[in-house]
């Protein structure tokens, strides 16, 4: 007798991925490719997409399955999606715009009104309206005239929730948080959103993380291959949800996430006070909170200046430790964190002798980016020295862990399978009951990385060469005291 399984489905951006555990292992992953529509400052995806992408992803790791194990042997399944992207569906479900992606810069002139409005509000909760969080999109979605009788705002988890039950269902507070939804309270802030013509109706309720929101109905267990009545739970953010697959839920443990965009998430036991809105905190399901940032660096500015093929220079980027120059790899205008610089732009300063050694410069500027990064938090009164782990598509290249290891100085552990699908699958897995005591009891994996004493010396000058570039920019704030290094 076989026991129950449970599933995790991962919306990013280029894919759709699930992913089935039981109690000590992950049985199965399957993905599916989505499309993105860029032009200027817009990103969107069609939700459509995703629903398909979840059939046939569903019906692919039905496929991966062992041998003994059926996809009817799942009985709850929870959802994590990109920060901030949204869409309008109507009363029955169906969607009524294309998904504003986490990164559509559309409601630029807007983010600062929607600041003002709230401004108490946001100071006391460390929130920064930027134009990527999904409250001035919706408020832009409203001015351009978008918002019809009867429609309502939508995460995308929430809209995948959706259509398995077949009816609207909550939403929970940490998609809900880049909408504005206060985590002390737990509640809208009523006052605000009507003071920006937003109403009430528009946006759902909101639980816990792991709560329960529906069932799978008949209609969509035909088309998914679920079973009709399984459960779905409550989902986090992709961060959030790549934290728990890391196993990184306890104080003091932080969890790197090198992707598309580069996302660090740790524990902390009181909340951050940050107040550029840098960094921001996630609420934590059991107790606590889980602060962090997320970048607009990361490999997809790599795959934009060197093709999706890079990796192939890993090899002949180690001969140049440091470069002959720096780079700040960033991807498309602005950046949010480990700073917020809406006039960031991506820069690399020096003369190279090819394009290993460029290659290699930009490589450490994502590395130097994710120091600074943990500087930042560390700065804000963060303990940044216990367990960390490196987790994300980066984690295919050795060579760039490494060097990540060496300009943080200090040892890691790479989970390469610690996919986000997976937190969300641990999401269902622990329910109403404990997230932190039911990732522990889980087996450890990974690999521990060791800094190289004799590489780390040699790349520190470049850093802090890196460092006053973006004094002289005019990007990186001028903090109260001097600047310290990581050391630990």
């Amino acid at each position: 007798m076989y026991s129950s399984l449970w599933a995790g489905v991962d919306v990013g951006t280029q894919s759709i991925r699930v992913s089935v555990i039981d109690e000590n292992d992950t049985l199965a992953s399957a993905a599916v490719p989505l499309r993105s529509f860029r032009s200027e400052n817009r990103h969107e995806q069609d939700p459509q997409d995703w629903w398909d992408g979840l059939c046939t992803a569903l019906q692919k790791v039905a496929q991966n399955l062992p041998n003994d194990r059926r996809l009817a042997d799942v009985v709850r399944v929870a959802f994590d999606t990109t920060s901030g992207t949204i869409l309008l569906a109507d009363e029955s479900g169906r969607p009524q715009s294309h998904a504003l992606m986490y990164d559509d810069q559309r409601a630029s002139m807007l983010a600062q009104e929607v600041q003002v409005a709230g401004e108490s509000v946001w100071n006391r909760l460390g929130y920064q309206m930027q134009s990527s969080w999904a409250l001035p999109k919706l408020l832009w979605l409203k001015r351009s005239g978008a918002i019809l009788p009867g429609t309502r705002m939508q995460h995308s988890a929430d809209f995948l929730a959706t259509r398995l039950t077949g009816t609207h269902v909550p939403s929970d507070w940490s998609h809900a948080l880049k909408t504005g939804f206060d985590l002390d309270t737990l509640s809208w802030p009523a006052q605000v959103l009507e003071s920006l013509g937003i109403s009430p109706e528009l946006l759902p309720q909101v639980k816990r993380p792991g709560s329960l929101l529906g069932y799978v109905s008949r209609s969509a267990a035909d088309a998914t291959g679920l079973k009709p009545g399984v459960e779905v739970r409550g989902g986090m953010t992709d961060g959030c949800a790549a934290q728990i697959a890391a196993g990184a839920l306890e104080a003091g443990s932080w969890n790197s996430v090198l992707g598309t965009t580069l996302v660090l998430k740790g524990v902390t036991q009181t909340r951050l006070d940050d107040p550029t809105g840098a960094v921001y905190s996630h609420r934590h399901p059991d107790e606590g909170w889980l602060p962090g940032g997320a970048s607009s660096t990361g490999t997809g500015a790599l795959i934009d200046e060197f093709g999706s093929r890079h990796y192939d220079r890993d090899a002949a980027a180690s001969k140049w430790q440091p470069s002959s120059g720096i780079a700040w790899p960033l991807r498309g205008t602005g950046e949010r964190f480990p700073f917020y610089c809406p006039q960031a732009r991506k820069f690399q300063r020096g003369t190279f002798a090819n394009e290993e050694d460029r290659y290699s410069a930009w490589l450490q500027g994502l590395a130097f980016i994710e120091r600074l990064a943990f500087e930042q938090l560390e700065y804000l009164g963060a303990p940044v020295y216990g367990t960390l782990t490196f987790t994300g598509g980066a984690t295919r290249s050795m060579h760039l862990s490494q060097l990540r290891a060496d300009v943080l100085k200090r040892a890691v552990r790479v989970l390469p399978d610690a996919e986000p699908s997976i937190g969300a699958a641990l999401l269902a897995f622990a329910g109403d009951g404990s997230l932190t005591k039911a990732v522990a009891a889980r087996p450890q994996r990974g690999q521990i990385v060791e800094p190289r004493t004799r590489i780390s010396n040699r790349l520190e000058e470049s850093y802090q060469e890196f460092i006053a570039e973006l004094h002289l920019r005019g990007w990186l704030p001028k903090r109260g005291r001097s600047e310290e290094t990581m050391n630990g």
